[in-house]
């Protein structure tokens, strides 16, 4: 069997262009398919935000409107199930709301009201875990906690 130089020429082009693009292409790679207001609802703004080592986010949101602060932690690559958290108290009323479980990619929406309240808050993702005391108000000084399980 015998080919032409032109043929042989073009598979060899293509081939080469189908390798380029294979390897010049991004690997796929999970991004947050979420955020703090598709999980608390678009009238939150976030206020706050504590990182939960390089697995994802805590937010801290308020809603002006009702005095409702809402809390979400959203990992930065969504996936298999770990175990997430999220949690948000007051201490000067004792209001506290929670939610745990085994999550693909936010643990949350956890809501209290806070309106004229400090605010402590935190969550966690697979075994690394965030704390924010005092945040959000004049009184006290903000004290953050990370640790590892």
């Amino acid at each position: 069997m015998r080919f032409d130089r032109s043929v042989l020429t073009a598979a060899a082009f293509a081939a080469l262009a189908v390798g380029a693009t294979t390897a010049l292409a991004a690997p796929a790679s999970a991004a947050p398919n979420t955020t703090p207001q598709k999980v608390c609802g678009s009238a939150y703004k976030t206020v706050n935000s504590a990182p939960v080592g390089s697995l994802g986010t805590v937010y801290l949101t308020y809603n002006s409107a009702n005095g409702q602060n809402c809390v979400a932690t959203i990992r930065n690559n969504p996936g298999t199930a770990v175990d997430m958290s999220t949690w948000v108290h007051i201490p000067d009323t004792q209001e506290y709301a929670e939610d745990y479980g085994r999550y693909t990619s936010y643990a949350g929406p956890a809501y209290v009201y806070g309106k004229g309240y400090c605010v402590s808050w935190g969550g966690g993702i697979n075994n690394v875990y965030v704390q924010v005391n005092d945040s959000n108000c004049d009184a006290r000084k903000e004290r953050r906690v990370t640790t590892t399980r």
